[in-house]
């Protein structure tokens, strides 16, 4: 599969707007939210933009598997995977629940432990975003669907000539270990709160400057976004400044993390 053929990245594409437009029609009624085991929120949007996804890359590529945040795969089928894609159906249900409109479908396609593909649609927003790996980071305006653009254009990382230094922090999930951070390594910045995954395309897209994670994330909550900032230039490395794999142990819970542009 090319992901630079147009037909294919049209389809991708159209399969993350295809599954926003589903959680759309959720989010405008009443939302109904059940707990999962761990008792983060599941709501009726997640599942079934989940099985949308799921049945759509499993028609454009069968031979891929497939790990959502809401289709578990066992460790002992899923180590042996070179490449595969790596899905979040709902990144930001919390925001969602609260309809501030900073929620996300994420697909990634990793291969050897690493993305080289990955799509972020905020569905409330009509912004998406994808790249390819060696081909660069992009932003599309659509109220519709990727026929019919309203704006197209390449993403790049920048630094505002001020000295003040623009901190991404979590709409829905902070902590003292993000404030301690913040009081060690800066002496003057701006706080710029986001919800989702929505905090890397603000980065790649110059609107930050650097997002400090200190606490939980799974892998699908950031492997899209992980490729989107690298192609537009910027970078994520964990706390020891090593590089950020996937599909390497167990449990897909991620190193704490730093991402800059």
């Amino acid at each position: 599969m090319k992901l630079n053929d147009p037909k294919i990245l049209l389809e991708i594409l159209n399969i993350a707007i295809d599954a926003g437009k589903e959680i759309l029609k959720i989010y405008n009624d009443d939302i109904i939210v059940k707990s999962k085991e761990d008792n983060s929120p599941l709501t009726k949007a997640d599942i079934n933009s989940n099985k949308i996804i799921i049945n759509r890359l499993q028609n454009l590529e069968p031979n891929f598997p497939i790990l959502s945040e809401e289709s578990l795969i066992d460790w002992n089928e899923r180590k042996e995977w070179q490449k595969y894609w790596l899905i979040d159906p709902l990144d930001g249900t919390k925001e969602f629940i609260n309809k501030n409109g900073e929620f996300t479908v994420n697909i990634s396609l990793i291969e050897k432990n690493y993305p080289i593909f990955g799509v972020i649609y905020a569905p409330a927003k009509s912004l998406l975003y994808y790249a390819i790996k060696n081909n660069g980071a992009f932003k599309i305006i659509t109220n519709s669907n990727i026929e019919t653009v309203d704006e197209f254009k390449i993403i790049k990382t920048y630094k505002k000539s001020n000295d003040v230094v623009r901190v991404i922090g979590s709409r829905s999930h902070s902590n003292k270990k993000f404030e301690k951070w913040l009081s060690d390594n800066l002496n003057s910045y701006e706080l710029v709160k986001i919800g989702s995954s929505l905090k890397f395309c603000l980065l790649a897209e110059g609107g930050a400057d650097i997002y400090p994670r200190l606490g939980p994330t799974s892998e699908w909550d950031i492997a899209a976004g992980h490729i989107i900032l690298e192609e537009a230039g910027g970078s994520i490395n964990n706390i020891d400044n090593n590089k950020i794999l996937y599909n390497t142990k167990e449990n897909v819970i991620n190193p704490y993390f730093i991402a800059r542009n």
